[in-house]
């Protein structure tokens, strides 16, 4: 099974089949018939891809319902610490943060559920970063927490003083300040 779980409800870890010779490598990076088989029935509609030198952290972002978007991320070149938070009302694990190292060497992908906050920051001399997302850009519907926030307890693994944060994202509330709408939907037994 390439999925594997995370201590967080929904929040899953996508590792592609990777296939090796003497050319180089090969793998599906997406395949709707993987996650399909998996029970993950999404409609990806857009490719998004940034380019960073290291430090640069961005996040953490979401978008309010109806407009909320799920999204697969991985690193394409370097490595990034890519970081979400739960902010499903009534989830078990609300609040609590979870990071995974996705670089270009381990071929990793985190697929990011709707009701969680997202960013990552890069920890190689650049990184190119793609994710695919279920539903368009809308602004009016942006939501964010600050990076920072001490009730995280978020471990970025660079010196913060170095980071290089957009001024939107330094003006970011706490999650106790933020506005959301997302619930978490508990799995029927």
């Amino acid at each position: 099974m390439p999925f594997t779980t995370t201590p967080i409800p929904d929040l899953l870890v996508y590792e592609p089949k990777v296939h090796h010779d003497n050319r180089g490598y090969f793998f599906e990076s997406y395949s709707e018939r993987v996650f399909k088989d998996a029970g993950l029935d999404l409609n990806f509609i857009q490719d998004n891809q940034a380019r960073s030198t290291y430090g640069v952290l961005r996040g953490l972002h979401y978008q309010l319902e109806p407009y909320a978007q799920t999204k697969l991320i991985r690193a394409l070149e370097g490595k990034i610490l890519d970081v979400v938070v739960d902010i499903r009302t009534g989830s078990p694990t609300y609040g609590q943060s979870y990071s995974i190292e996705l670089s270009s060497e381990n071929k990793l992908q985190l697929l990011v559920p709707k009701g969680f906050a997202h960013g990552y920051v890069v920890l190689s001399r650049t990184a190119e970063v793609m994710y695919k997302v279920d539903n368009f850009y809308h602004k009016a519907s942006e939501g964010g927490i600050i990076y920072n926030d001490p009730a995280l307890k978020i471990d970025w693994q660079i010196d913060l003083s170095e980071a290089i944060v957009s001024d939107k994202d330094q003006i970011l509330p706490t999650l106790a300040n933020c506005t959301h709408n997302f619930v978490y939907n508990k799995p029927t037994e």
